[in-house]
């Protein structure tokens, strides 16, 4: 008889400390089916199961049937006990197990610095939409260093305490909110993981608890920035491999996913500009042929929470009545429902003040701690606060270089035969992308930056030699929102995907270094 994988909470008091040869450490599941021995039937829950982790064939997430797939290396039949099937490389996991994760749904994971997007490859939209933060009790941690140095029992006892006892989510956000025993740990800053250990309890969480699935049984698509480090690629692909002994890994770029995600609506286009606008980091990325011109990458310092801060600066100045450990969500909340891009600045000022009850809305919330009621006016801030991608001067004086600059200032250092194709195709991702008419504002913009560059350069020809016009389009999808996630759904459901995986045995094999590459494949086009 099948048995069950031990529920969520279990997870916390099945773990064991780790350590890797870099001496970071890791939280390794004692459940995990060890890479030389193939799974027991008892480890997880059958097809049939009521709620189990296991997916068949006829379940909805198999959007896109996968067929078998073939890896060099691995024979026709799994290799006996301590063969190898590859020169210098430890035992395969028997081939069926191999087979049998890639007959499954990939699993997606677009981690951002704001908020994460995760599910399983071929659905339409995310599973789970999280904000990417930790809360760690940080008493178990106070409690530790306190003890005496004699009593080594109690201090690992404490330790062991500190490791297990974590949120994420807006479970973490509740708890730093309830209580004062527990801190807050964003582990993304711009787009960058600075905190590993508090990285490595978000994967855990994301996929034994919201996800629910084994690691063990799912190959992995994630995302990163197209400014990471290589040797972030590396601790990434120690973490996934190591702790939870997954079967494959491909790290992508975060825009290329988001050129895929438009094949809904366009043509299959792999060139083209990404404006990715996140929540903490907002970067201009050339793309040709699924390859990311990497020179010509820029990046301006103002993102979906910059937005945010200045609608709750301008709502303190005008003296709203907001509690204060509650002003920046109703700031983010306002930005997320009221707020919309607008035409030309000065007009909309006397638009507003020919009609403020017209144009004037209003938000009612509740206190957190008397839950008493309160209201608010939100006004000039529901054009103010996008209008800082295209105005930065009125948020940063340290900044003025507009939105609209900086993406024709990345496709002008683009090489010169990929120009037209880059202005042709520029591709909007992320939720501060949403605003109304955001990306109307952006594509006008931009084409007179264009124009009258083509007017100068016309007037300085001779005869009647003239440049043709360049053409500027925007790109605006449904997906839009999450199109990173999308994008990675898409992909990791054609064929080519699996393989274009680093597997285990290869990580086994030349280490850790394979994760800094990882090849643009022809499902992508």
């Amino acid at each position: 008889m099948t048995s069950k994988l031990p529920p969520p909470t279990a997870v916390r008091s099945t773990q064991r400390e780790d350590r890797n040869a870099s001496g970071r450490r890791h939280l390794r599941p004692i459940y995990s089916a060890s890479p030389s021995r193939a799974r027991s039937p008892a480890r997880y829950v059958s097809e049939e199961g009521d709620g189990g982790f296991a997916l068949s064939r006829s379940d909805p997430r198999h959007r896109f049937p996968l067929p078998p797939r073939s890896r060099p290396g691995i024979p026709d039949s799994a290799a006996p006990d301590g063969a190898s099937t590859m020169s210098g490389c430890p035992r395969l996991p028997p081939r069926s197990i191999q087979m049998d994760a890639a007959s499954r749904p990939a699993v997606v994971i677009d981690n951002g610095s704001g908020y994460t997007k995760m599910g399983f490859a071929g659905n339409v939209e995310p599973s789970f939409i999280i904000p990417t933060v930790v809360a760690i009790n940080e008493s178990f941690s106070n409690q530790s260093k306190s003890i005496s140095k004699g009593n080594w029992l109690a201090q690992h006892s404490a330790s062991v305490m500190a490791d297990l006892d974590f949120s994420i989510g807006e479970e973490a956000l509740m708890y730093s909110r309830s209580s004062t025993t527990y801190g807050l740990s964003y582990p993304i800053h711009h787009g960058q993981v600075e905190n590993w250990d508090a990285m490595e309890r978000f994967w855990q969480q994301c996929i034994f608890n919201f996800l629910r699935c084994d690691p063990e049984d799912h190959y992995f698509l994630l995302t990163e920035s197209p400014l990471t480090a290589p040797e972030s690629r590396e601790y990434t692909g120690e973490i996934m491999f190591e702790t939870f002994n997954i079967p494959g890994l491909y790290i992508a770029v975060q825009p290329v996913l988001a050129l895929a995600a438009g094949y809904t609506t366009s043509k299959c286009q792999m060139t083209g500009v990404v404006v990715d606008v996140g929540d903490g980091a907002t970067h201009v990325v050339p793309v040709a042929d699924g390859y990311v011109i990497g020179s010509s990458i820029r990046s301006i310092p103002i993102a979906g929470k910059d937005v945010t801060q200045f609608i709750q600066q301008l709502m303190k100045e005008r003296g709203e009545h907001i509690p204060p450990e509650d002003s920046f969500e109703v700031a983010r909340k306002v930005k997320e429902t009221y707020c919309y891009t607008c035409s030309d600045i000065v007009k909309e000022f006397n638009k507003h003040d020919k009609e403020p009850s017209k144009y004037t809305k209003q938000w009612i919330g509740t206190k957190p701690k008397t839950r008493a009621r309160y209201s608010c006016d939100v006004g000039y801030e529901r054009f103010l606060g996008p209008e800082i991608f295209f105005h930065p001067e009125i948020y940063n004086d340290n900044f003025t270089s507009p939105l609209p600059v900086t993406v024709d200032k990345c496709i002008q250092l683009s090489p010169i035969d990929t120009r037209r194709a880059l202005y042709k195709n520029i591709v909007l991702s992320g939720g501060s992308t949403m605003f109304k008419d955001f990306h109307r504002r952006l594509q006008r913009d931009l084409k007179r930056i264009v124009d009258a560059r083509m007017v100068t350069s016309n007037a300085q020809l001779i005869d009647d030699v003239k440049s043709q016009p360049i053409e500027v389009n925007v790109v605006s999808h449904p997906f839009q929102r999450y199109a990173v996630w999308f994008g990675g759904s898409v992909l990791a459901s054609t064929p080519e995907f699996y393989e274009a995986c680093h597997t285990k045995a290869e990580y086994e094999e030349y280490g850790a270094s394979i994760c800094r590459t990882n090849p643009v494949f022809k499902g992508m086009y």
